[in-house]
């Protein structure tokens, strides 16, 4: 055996273990690179649909969260639409798609993004219009969002709120002088269809001295809400204003979620300080989206339907406008009056929750009265807090005035009223073209608050025949 060899085979041993400890070091080292790559990486689950059941999907196969949202992908990897976890059964997660179901098939994979929906916020959105997943819809181009936000979120402290001080004015005669809006107000407006609600949010969104407008159409026509844009809102009213739009031809996911979109911008704006002006059309469309969410989900039907869901759901909505520790919200909501007995549960639930309600009048649109609102049926429950004594009590002065009129048009009309057996009825009836016409204003026209101030305090002391 040579010295070469022997060297060899002494040094061959103690080469194989160095190496041997090496190869298992870097194994090691990858399987620990590993473990954190696929600890940071986020886990795709991929379900099967088992079922669809009316508007739902019930999927198998795959671990989901309550609200969670998911992606509905064809075997190619091609995406179809979106859907959230609403409910589960026994074996099955139930998901709310938000388009139709037109192309879903049982070979469809459905896959858990683990994050509840997001909408893009930041001064991008101001002057565009954009659908319930925050997709613009305006055809002018994507929106280059500064930051993402949850559409659901918890309302403000009760304890850290600020409390509601000042009047913000609307630029609406009746509504500043009779029924005034404060900032961090949330005011429903109840009316039947066809008396100019649109109409009156587009009055609010030209001339509210507020900084931002968020405005979400909820199952509105489809050729209304152009009409809305361009000639109710105009180039004034949509500079500062966003525009979240669901039309009533979308799923009934989309059409709740434009409610929570809408809110979320809303509060992002309040959280850089801003005076946001939040308007809603319609809460009533919104109620009737979970209704159908719900009952299709087997949720027992309760109040006119409505599953109880929905009155949990409610407050939870409103709760999240109003005063924050900077900026505020204040919220306008529509609600469809139904019927004229005052039995509708949705308006019922809403006004107990709210700060005030506005009434809109068949009767007083009959008469050609814009804005159709009954001072005698409205009411904002802040207006003492926000506006001095006099004010108050002139307001109120006419108030009576209306009421005492209402109360003796009866007889004025078949001509038993006796001129001098009552002096308020006397001076209501020589006052009421001027109240009349201090209550109507142009749909394009904008109230002075100096001069509505005057005005109130003018026919108030009874020298305006």
């Amino acid at each position: 055996m040579s010295t070469t060899a022997s060297k060899n085979q002494l040094q061959d041993p103690v080469q194989a273990d160095v190496f041997g400890l090496h190869e298992h070091g870097l194994r090691e080292l990858g399987g620990a690179i590993e473990r954190e790559i696929r600890a940071l990486l986020p886990v795709r689950q991929t379900g099967k649909i088992a079922e669809v059941v009316g508007t739902l999907i019930k999927v198998a196969g795959i671990d989901l969260k309550l609200g969670e949202l998911c992606e509905l992908r064809t075997p190619q990897g091609k995406l179809l639409q979106h859907g959230e976890v609403i409910g589960f059964t026994r074996e099955h997660a139930v998901v709310s798609p938000f388009a139709q179901l037109t192309e879903v098939s049982r070979a469809t994979h459905v896959i858990g993004l683990q994050r509840p929906l997001s909408v893009p916020v930041g001064d991008a959105l101001l002057g565009r219009v954009i659908d319930a997943l925050g997709q613009p819809m305006d055809g002018r181009g994507p929106i280059e969002a500064e930051d993402s936000r949850p559409i659901f979120a918890d309302p403000p402290n009760p304890m850290t709120r600020r409390m509601i001080e000042h009047p913000m004015v609307t630029g609406v005669r009746v509504i500043d002088a009779m029924t005034t809006l404060a900032e961090g107000q949330r005011m429903g407006i109840f009316a039947p269809a066809g008396v100019g609600k649109s109409t009156l949010l587009g009055m609010l969104a030209r001339g509210a001295q507020c900084d931002i407008n968020v405005i979400a159409l909820i199952g509105e026509r489809g050729r209304e809400v152009r009409e809305f844009v361009e000639l109710i809102l105009g180039e004034q009213g949509m500079a500062r204003s966003v525009v979240v739009c669901a039309t009533s031809d979308r799923s009934s996911s989309e059409r709740a979620k434009a409610a929570y979109v809408a809110t979320a911008i809303a509060e992002y704006f309040r959280d850089e300080g801003k005076r946001v002006l939040l308007m809603m059309d319609s809460l009533t469309r919104f109620a009737r989206a979970g209704r159908e969410i719900g009952l299709a989900a087997g949720e027992p039907p309760a109040r006119r339907g409505f599953p109880p869901s929905v009155f949990a759901e409610l407050p939870r909505l409103l709760e999240r406008a109003g005063m924050g520790e900077r900026g505020s919200i204040t919220a306008l909501y529509t609600v469809l009056a139904e019927d004229e007995s005052g039995s509708d549960p949705i308006a019922e639930e809403v006004r107990g929750v709210l700060d005030g309600h506005l009434i809109l009048s068949r009767e007083i649109a009959a008469q050609n009265r814009y804005p159709a609102i009954d001072v005698l049926g409205s009411l904002s429950r802040v207006m003492s807090q926000v506006m001095p004594r006099e004010f108050m009590a002139s307001s109120a002065r006419l108030r009576k005035l209306l009421a005492k009129h209402r109360e003796v048009d009866m007889l004025l009309q078949i001509g038993e009223y006796q001129p001098g057996t009552n002096a308020l009825a006397d001076e209501a009836i020589a006052k009421i073209d001027a109240l009349k016409a201090f209550l109507s204003q142009p749909t394009d026209a904008y109230a002075d608050p100096a001069e509505t101030e005057a005005a109130l305090h003018e026919l108030a002391q009874g020298n305006a025949q």
